[in-house]
């Protein structure tokens, strides 16, 4: 086998370097395959999982103009969902779906609000039974303090005047049987009945005490 002069090699060398440099590069720049209407999905995504996850009594104040935003948020998507992927458009419908439920949902819970609620509703509701307080076993009372509070602590924070009225009305009633069956407790359950029934009155009165602030 000839050996290749050291000047032709070198040549040869510099020709392919040379090639190399002025030959355009294959690859193309990396193209974002968001499209505007895809941006606005996920918008709308985040936004029917955030007015879902919103406390009641904020949505029935808001509940028009968010139907409002439902709406105009739906029609700038319907006009390009023909540019969704398969998956988008089963995304925007899951969304709309779950929406209009909710909204649904609101609707009726507004509607059953607006609805005068009778006293053994209302005992219903904070007891979480069906209960003749007056007929209410000693052993029983110490259980049924607790529902009441329990449902203060999580439910205090949206409680119209007319809860914490209706709330107050069974605490009474609790405290009548109390005080005719007190004697059949141990010690440990009065000074249970004592903690819970101070601790609504405090919070209670801290309400009041807020309302007339506000007022002023």
């Amino acid at each position: 086998m000839k050996k290749i002069p050291l000047a032709i090699a070198t040549s040869l060398l510099s020709l392919s370097a040379a090639v190399a440099q002025k030959t355009p590069s294959t690859s193309r720049p990396k193209v974002s395959t968001t499209s505007a209407v895809e941006r606005d999905l996920d918008v709308f995504s985040d936004w029917v999982n955030d007015k879902i996850d919103r406390a009641a009594a904020d949505i029935r104040r808001e509940k028009p103009r968010i139907n409002a935003e439902f709406e105009r948020q739906s029609r700038r998507i319907d006009r390009a969902v023909d540019s969704l992927t398969v998956e988008g458009k089963r995304e925007y419908d899951t969304q709309k779906t779950r929406y209009k439920k909710w909204s649904a949902k609101q609707d009726s819970l507004d509607q059953a609000a607006r609805r005068p609620e009778t006293s053994a509703q209302a005992q219903r509701r904070f007891l979480g039974e069906d209960v003749v307080i007056s007929r209410a076993r000693a052993t029983e009372l110490p259980d049924l303090y607790y529902r009441l509070v329990e449902t203060m602590r999580d439910k205090k924070s949206n409680w119209t005047a007319a809860d914490w009225s209706a709330a107050s009305a069974v605490l009474t009633n609790l405290n009548a049987r109390y005080e005719q069956v007190r004697t059949e407790l141990p010690l440990e359950e009065r000074l249970r009945i004592r903690s819970l029934q101070g601790e609504f009155r405090t919070l209670e009165k801290a309400r009041n005490v807020k309302d007339a602030i506000n007022e002023q």
